[in-house]
């Protein structure tokens, strides 16, 4: 049989389109991780098939029994002519085998990667790590492979994406974070310290420690907080709360344009690690005391 079919090739495409996807969704590239984990999930269904038999990858088609044969050695085939079993037959398969569980989300990925899904595949795509995650877990478990080996740099994100513990902010906002600081490490890992700090303050845009402004019907104060996912500086954004004779200010976000981590909200603020009470209380204390009775020329750090 052609070594491109065995075992250790298919097993070998999976883990290397399988650090792809995790690449893709760290960049955003949604699109890009359902192609990459659709393919890194069809051929780790094709590793545990040709593991337990090479005829489990025949495609049944139109009767012909020439695949049959080939993959059980008893012919030779042009390698033009040799076609396997599609990703959903291949899951089907190990479902009837009780490999796998039934998926949905893991259904809509592959999908989204054949193009057979009615919607655009974008943001869609990306609520899908964790079904990804889990279904390889499952396959490298059967497999009796080490979850390191296959995962890479991305072990301990994967690791996050599976834990039951936690509920699903805890485990998005971890993952997002290790996805940060990879991002970081691939493009500042080799720039020296020094360079790295002028590109920081050419992103903030200038030399700043609080910018104020006005949106909607609010006002905000963006000031510098130490990243929770890079050696930086990150912007948070505090909301004013109540009347401007007697301002409570809150934790409402955070954003970092080195790693291009973003916290959205409260509960993902919390989830980083965040003490938004504490800061709520040091960074009003701040703005009244800068208040009363200080010269607007001054900063109020």
């Amino acid at each position: 049989m052609d070594d491109s079919l065995s075992f250790e090739s298919f097993l070998k495409g999976a883990r290397t389109a399988a650090q792809k996807a995790m690449d893709d969704h760290a960049r955003g590239e949604y699109d890009e991780f359902a192609l990459h984990g659709g393919v890194a999930f069809e051929r780790l269904a094709k590793a545990v098939l040709v593991s337990k038999n090479p005829v489990y990858l025949v495609e049944m088609r139109n009767g012909n029994s020439d695949m049959l044969m080939y993959f059980g050695g008893d012919l030779a085939l042009d390698g033009k002519k040799i076609r396997t079993v599609g990703a959903m037959e291949a899951i089907a398969r190990l479902r009837r085998m009780g490999v796998l569980p039934k998926d949905e989300q893991l259904d809509q990925l592959i999908d989204l990667r054949n193009g057979t899904a009615h919607t655009t595949v974008g943001d869609e795509a990306k609520i899908l790590l964790p079904a990804l995650a889990e279904n390889v877990e499952a396959l490298l478990k059967h497999l009796d492979q080490p979850t390191g080996a296959f995962w890479g740099r991305w072990t301990s994100a994967i690791g996050a994406a599976v834990d039951k513990e936690r509920d699903a902010i805890q485990r998005d906002v971890e993952i997002r974070i290790k996805q940060a600081r990879h991002l970081f490490d691939d493009r500042y890992s080799e720039i020296p310290d020094a360079l790295r700090d002028r590109l920081q303050e050419e992103m903030f845009g200038h030399q700043f420690t609080m910018a104020f402004m006005q949106v909607g019907g609010a006002f905000e104060i963006q000031v510098r907080e130490q990243c929770p996912a890079c050696p930086n500086t990150a912007l948070m954004v505090f909301l004013n709360t109540e009347d401007e004779n007697c301002p409570q200010w809150t934790a409402a976000s955070l954003r970092c344009p080195m790693c291009h981590l973003v916290l959205g909200n409260r509960d993902e603020l919390r989830a980083a690690g965040l003490d938004v009470a504490a800061a709520d209380e040091s960074f009003t204390a701040k703005v009244a005391t800068f208040l009363i009775g200080k010269d607007p020329q001054d900063s109020l750090f």
